[in-house]
């Protein structure tokens, strides 16, 4: 390992338990910043009721560390909205924000326009899927922020068990993301979780990075943050256990195409040739094939987007 990874490890990675709350809200109030938390959701009504109330109750009711939670539904078929608005979370449907702009399909997409649609000057975003959720998730990842100046990105790292086996989670992050972190960014090697979807970062950072439309946008995010902001900028906190909805095979690979793809447009800015993933199924004559296009768009930073600017301005 890179002798400033292993620097970094030591100064930049921190447990949840070594900012106590009382510390990070003397911090929020001497510093005035706000903090909003988003929660992307496609079809979540079994977990996003859960994890809104938990915010609500323990960082808005009891304490005053969050000021903002939204959940963007980007077309959610089921009560997902419904079960949100009943937990206490602002409700806001992805093609309601920036209207003039046809929204595409993508967890990417619907992280881009949340800005828009939140004020915080911290942003912190929470996957919509986690189940036993713990508020330490949020203030973990938040802390850092309010406490470190020189912290602009902070992403949460913990055992992600798969069934009853401890720590065989993140296969996509295993089998794709770490290989190319570790060849191609070796200073990003020591993130736990580069593909984590719990991270909390400073607006003014992230106003100023692209964001892949699809399952790409937290490599992207990450990499580029590191060249716009640089590593000591970046952080992680250990929250402890992360359950949630596991994906089959074939839509992991669906994942580990857009994700490459993502690395590919960052190492060469270049194209494609055949910019799709053909996957098979067995079907009643055999095995049928199934050809799925690959996240290709990025959206521009916010800050280039003329209705933020007028936002801002106001």
């Amino acid at each position: 390992m890179l002798e400033e990874v292993e620097r970094w490890l030591s100064t930049r990675s921190w447990s949840a338990t070594d900012r106590p709350l009382h510390q990070i809200l003397a911090a929020k109030q001497r510093t005035g910043q706000t903090v909003s938390v988003v929660l992307p959701a496609l079809n979540e009504e079994e977990t996003v009721g859960d994890i809104a109330a938990v915010i609500r109750h323990d960082l808005m009711r009891q304490v005053p560390l969050v000021d903002e939670l939204v959940v963007v539904d980007s077309g959610s078929t089921d009560r997902t909205s419904e079960v949100a608005a009943a937990a206490g979370a602002t409700v806001v449907h992805r093609d309601a924000i920036l209207p003039r702009l046809p929204a595409v399909p993508g967890k990417g997409e619907v992280l881009w326009r949340s800005l828009l649609a939140t004020r915080g000057d911290i942003v912190c975003f929470v996957d919509a899927d986690l189940r036993d959720f713990s508020s330490d998730f949020v203030s973990g990842i938040v802390g850092p922020l309010l406490t470190e100046p020189g912290v602009d990105l902070v992403k949460a790292m913990y055992d992600r068990p798969l069934g009853a086996a401890a720590g065989q989670g993140g296969r996509v992050t295993e089998l794709m993301a770490r290989p190319l972190l570790n060849m191609h960014w070796p200073q990003l090697a020591g993130f736990v979780q580069p593909l984590g979807g719990e991270y909390a970062a400073r607006r003014s950072l992230l106003e100023q990075l692209p964001f892949p439309v699809g399952y790409g946008v937290e490599l992207g995010m990450l990499v580029d943050a590191l060249h716009l902001a640089g590593l000591d900028a970046l952080a992680q906190v250990d929250v402890g256990v992360r359950k949630h909805r596991h994906q089959g095979g074939q839509a992991l690979g669906r994942m580990a195409a857009a994700i490459y793809r993502t690395a590919q447009l960052r190492l060469a800015r270049g194209h494609l040739i055949r910019p799709s993933l053909t996957q098979f199924e067995r079907g009643g004559d055999g095995f049928e094939p199934r050809t799925y296009s690959v996240d290709t768009e990025e959206r521009p930073p916010m800050v280039e987007i003329a209705e933020y600017q007028a936002r801002k301005a106001a």
